[in-house]
């Protein structure tokens, strides 16, 4: 029983339906959704995030979503995502559903990619207002490199004033949802390589340039965070399997975080991004727990 032996809590059932597991090209060709909204929080053509609202009024919980793709502009993920954002939307959430620069783009890399992601995040405070979000609840969605994404960016709060990534108020994640992620570059790079490439990570983090490279880009150096981590993997994922996962929620519990891994059954790397599948279903059903969690710890608060 494989799945018994990768999780650390609960395997989800994918469904009873049994399809072929989803390919690249399954995930490529999904059609482009069109968001309530779009900001442009940088000059470059690819700072910009699309907001999916709900129909119902505020005050909107709200997901962050970090499309995949090896951090490389050929594998866009962007248009791919917005069927999750839509998706989400229709089930009450609002999504920032994010693009940052990738390698092959201007200024992407070390730290252009990194300020990307953090100064979208945080561009949400400018939007909540206007469209009623509910900034207590936050759950970072990311897919692969934007899982990778996801839990860096709930460990913005650690990050050393001497860095470029540094920022001195970086919004709250209060969970983080890495699907197929990587959360330790130095740990887990050998395995990123064969997927995405040998130098990837390198030419991320400037690896060979740097003398401390790992320190503001790995997730691992930045623990803890205090958000909640959930490593999701399909049993079938060859880009990041299973066992990765659960390295990195070991290390998550060891620093004092809560952590939890899930496998999916029947389920590829791509499976979990594509929203008519039934492992789209069960990474669904997580986020709506977590978000009940972050709503009850949210109303135990003191009142100011």
């Amino acid at each position: 029983m494989v799945g018994r032996a990768m999780v650390l809590s609960v395997i989800l059932a994918a469904g009873a339906a049994h399809a072929e597991p989803a390919s690249l090209d399954d995930y490529m060709k999904q059609a482009r959704h069109r968001p309530d909204a779009a900001v442009h929080y940088g000059p470059a053509p690819s700072q910009v995030a699309e907001l999916f609202l709900p129909k119902a009024g505020g005050p909107h919980p709200v997901v962050v979503l970090l499309h995949g793709g090896c951090f490389l502009k050929q594998y866009e993920g962007f248009p791919q995502t917005s069927g999750l954002a839509a998706d989400l939307a229709q089930r009450g959430y609002a999504v920032w559903n994010v693009e940052y620069r990738k390698l092959g783009e201007p200024g992407a890399g070390y730290p252009g990619t990194f300020q990307d992601v953090a100064t979208a995040v945080d561009a949400l405070r400018a939007e909540a207002p206007k469209y009623h979000l509910d900034l207590s609840r936050v759950v970072a969605i990311g897919h692969s490199a934007g899982g990778h994404l996801a839990l860096w960016a709930a460990g913005r709060r650690k990050l050393p004033a001497s860095s470029p990534l540094h920022t001195a108020d970086p919004l709250p994640i209060g969970a983080v949802i890495s699907l197929a992620g990587i959360g330790d570059l130095k740990g887990q790079g050998k395995a990123w390589a064969l997927p995405c490439g040998d130098d990837t990570i390198e030419r991320l983090i400037d690896l060979k340039g740097r003398k401390s490279p790992y320190a503001d880009t790995s997730p691992a150096e930045l623990l803890p965070t205090g958000a909640k981590v959930v490593m999701v993997h399909g049993v079938y994922d060859a880009v990041m399997p299973p066992y990765t996962g659960r390295a990195y929620a070991l290390q998550v519990r060891k620093a004092g975080d809560r952590a939890e891994v899930v496998t999916i059954p029947d389920a590829s790397h791509f499976d979990l991004v594509i929203a008519t599948t039934p492992a789209w279903k069960a990474v669904v059903a997580i986020l709506d727990r977590e978000m009940k969690a972050l709503a009850h710890e949210t109303r135990r608060l003191p009142s100011t």
